[in-house]
C-alpha cells in the first residue's frame, strides 16, 4: 500500500513543480502550439507538457515499482522512452503519420514480445476462447496501436485527454490494489498523479498542452493497463470479490470515448475517400464546441458520458462480456447520431438565420 501512495506523490510533485518550469523554458525558446484552422484555442501556447507528465510517472516507476514480482518492467520502461522520443520529435518538429505508426509499431511489438502485454483469449466473446499464440501478438499490437492513436486524436481540448487518462488509470490502478496486482497498480496509479498535476496547468485558460509527448506515454499506458486488465481478471482466484464478468467490455467502457470518436473518425474519413490520418475538425468535441459550449463544458460533458458507460458495466457486469459489448456499441452509436443531428440541426439555424 505504501509503495502506491508514495508513487502518487512522486509522480504528482514531480509534475507539478516541473511543468511551470517547462512553461518558462518554451516561452523563452518560442516552442509553441501555434494556433491554425484545425485548432481549438486562439493563442500560442507551450505544448511540452508530456515532458512533466513523463518525468513524474517514470520516476515514480523506478523508485517504487516491486522488481521482485515486476521483473518485466525494463522492457516496459524501454517502450516508454520509445513512446515519448516519438512525441518530443513530433511536438518540436512535427512528423509524417507513417513515421508516427511505424514507431507506435515498435513500442507495440516491445511490449507484446518483450514484456508479455499480450491477449491470449477472446473469452468467449464471438465464440471464441484461447487464441493462437501468433493471432494473439498481432490483435494485442493492433490494439496497442490503436489505444496509443485515440489519445492521440483526442487530444483536441483543454484538459480533454487528461482527464479521461486520470479517469483510465485511476479505474486500473484501484482495482489492480484491490487485486494485490501491485506492480501495476503503481503504474496506474503513478499515471494518475502525473496526470493530476498537469490538469492544473492545462484546464481553461490552458498554460500549456501535453502534446504528442503527452499523449502518446497516457495511450501507450493505458493499453498495457486495459489488457492486463483483461487477462489479470481471469487469473485470479474466482471466489474473489473483485472478478468481473465481461472484462472486455469493462475496459472497452473505460475507454469508449476515445476508441469511439477514433473509429467513427476514421470510418467517416474513409468514407469520403480520404485517408484516416488526414486531420479535421469533426471529433465529438468539435462538434460539442459548435454546439456552443466552452472547453471546460465540453470536457465535463463527455468524461460524464465515459464515466457513465464505465458505471453501467461495472453494475451489469454479470450479464458477461457478449451482452455488454452489444449494449455499448448501440448506445455510442446513438449518441454519436444524436450529436451529429443536433449540429446539423443548429447549422440549419444558423443558415436560416443569415437568410432571414
Amino acid at each position: 500500500m505504501y509503495a502506491v501512495i508514495f508513487a502518487f506523490l512522486t509522480a504528482f510533485l514531480l509534475t507539478y513543480s516541473t511543468i511551470p518550469i517547462i512553461i518558462r523554458v518554451a516561452r523563452e525558446k518560442r516552442l509553441y502550439d501555434r494556433p491554425n484552422e484545425r485548432s481549438s484555442h486562439q493563442e500560442p501556447t507551450p505544448s511540452l507538457g508530456g515532458v512533466g507528465i513523463f518525468a513524474g510517472t517514470i520516476c515514480a516507476l523506478i523508485l517504487w515499482t516491486p522488481l521482485q514480482t515486476f521483473s518485466l518492467l525494463q522492457y516496459i520502461l524501454a517502450a516508454f522512452v520509445i513512446i515519448f522520443l516519438l512525441g518530443v520529435i513530433d511536438d518540436l518538429t512535427p512528423i509524417s503519420p507513417v513515421k508516427k505508426v511505424i514507431g507506435q509499431l515498435l513500442v507495440a511489438v516491445i511490449l507484446v514480445w518483450k514484456a508479455k502485454v499480450q491477449i491470449s483469449s477472446f473469452y468467449g466473446v464471438f465464440g471464441i476462447e484461447a487464441l493462437p499464440e501468433v493471432a494473439g501478438f498481432i490483435l494485442s499490437v493492433g490494439i496497442i496501436i490503436g489505444i496509443i492513436n485515440a489519445f492521440n486524436l483526442i487530444d483536441g481540448i483543454d484538459g480533454l485527454a487528461g482527464t479521461i487518462g486520470l479517469l483510465a488509470s485511476s479505474f486500473f490502478g484501484v482495482w489492480f490494489f484491490l487485486t494485490d496486482q501491485l506492480a501495476l497498480a503503481v503504474m496506474a496509479i503513478a499515471m494518475s498523479g502525473a496526470i493530476l498535476a498537469f490538469l492544473k496547468y492545462n484546464f481553461t485558460p490552458a498554460h500549456i498542452f501535453m502534446g504528442d509527448t503527452g499523449s502518446l506515454l497516457i495511450g501507450t499506458v493505458c493499453a498495457i493497463l486495459a489488457i492486463e486488465f483483461i487477462e489479470m481478471n481471469h487469473h485470479i482466484p474466482a471466489d474473489s470479490p473483485y472478478v468481473l464478468g465481461g472484462a472486455p467490455a469493462i475496459a472497452i467502457a473505460v475507454l469508449i470515448l476515445p476508441l469511439y470518436d477514433t473509429l467513427s473518425a476514421f470510418g467517416r474519413r474513409i468514407a469520403q475517400g480520404n485517408s484516416p490520418f488526414t486531420p479535421d475538425k469533426t471529433h465529438l468535441h468539435h462538434q460539442m464546441l459548435r454546439l456552443g459550449f466552452t472547453h471546460l463544458q465540453t470536457t465535463f460533458i463527455l468524461i460524464g458520458i465515459n464515466l457513465f458507460f464505465v458505471v453501467m458495466t461495472v453494475l451489469l457486469h454479470t450479464f458477461g462480456a457478449k451482452v455488454l459489448l452489444l449494449a455499448e456499441t448501440i448506445l455510442a452509436i446513438c449518441l454519436g447520431v444524436f450529436l451529429r443531428f443536433l449540429v446539423r440541426r443548429q447549422g440549419l439555424s444558423q443558415s436560416n438565420k443569415k437568410h432571414n
